[in-house]
């Protein structure tokens, strides 16, 4: 069987991070469930934080860095996607939305998404379903039932959720693991062709500074 390929994005703003601490172990469960599915898978992180500039660049002009284009292409060409981001004032951080608007709107559809959350508090646990969950269910992207939340105590297995950090790491993965293995490989587009990733790339006009909409 081919081996399949899982892109992780990371929205976390510190080194180290929380949030990139949960979509290691998010990824790794994963490539552990497909192993035991026969399935053999590797992982490529985009840490969105090494982006900020070229984000915010590109949302200005319309032009994305080439390594921003580099990363946007490692997303919406991978089988699988993986996406953890911390929670600010209820809701995904100003830089992990602004990386999704970047994006062609038909980039992620169909591809299975795993979301991780974290934040000081569980009482923001339900941002998941509220706020990140709706945003990928816009981009006919298909997100697992299992979203996994990291409150700071989950670190010291004092969290007061029902199951464990542990657990829910693995009930997520499980079910990524599943979908990847249900959906079969991803066919991967011209990663020359700006209609694969960016956004408004209907024709070059994007390109030349936002004239296809003019």
């Amino acid at each position: 069987m081919t081996a399949r390929r899982i892109a992780v994005v990371s929205a976390g703003l510190s080194t180290p991070s929380s949030t990139r601490m949960l979509a290691d172990r998010l990824a790794a469960a994963t490539v552990r469930r497909l192993a035991e599915r026969g399935v053999e898978a590797s992982v490529d992180t985009v840490e969105l934080r090494d982006h900020a500039h070229a984000i915010t660049d590109n949302m200005l002009t319309g032009f994305a860095a080439p390594e921003l284009e580099s990363a946007i292409n490692t997303v919406v060409s991978a089988d699988a996607v993986i996406v953890v981001t911390p929670i600010f004032t209820t809701s995904y951080s100003g830089l992990f939305k602004s990386f999704v608007d970047v994006l062609e709107p038909d980039a992620l559809a169909g591809k299975p998404v795993l979301i991780g959350a974290n934040a000081g508090t569980a009482r923001h646990s339900l941002a998941i379903d509220y706020a990140i969950r709706p945003l990928f269910a816009y981009l006919h992207a298909e997100p697992v039932s299992t979203g996994v939340f990291a409150a700071s105590a989950d670190w010291g297995g004092t969290g007061d959720q029902v199951a464990t950090l542990g657990d829910r790491i693995e009930k997520g993965a499980g079910e990524l693991a599943e979908a990847i293995v249900r959906r079969g490989e991803t066919a991967t587009g011209d990663p020359f062709d700006p209609r694969t990733y960016l956004r408004g790339g209907d024709s070059f006009g994007h390109l030349l500074g936002g004239l296809a909409d003019q």
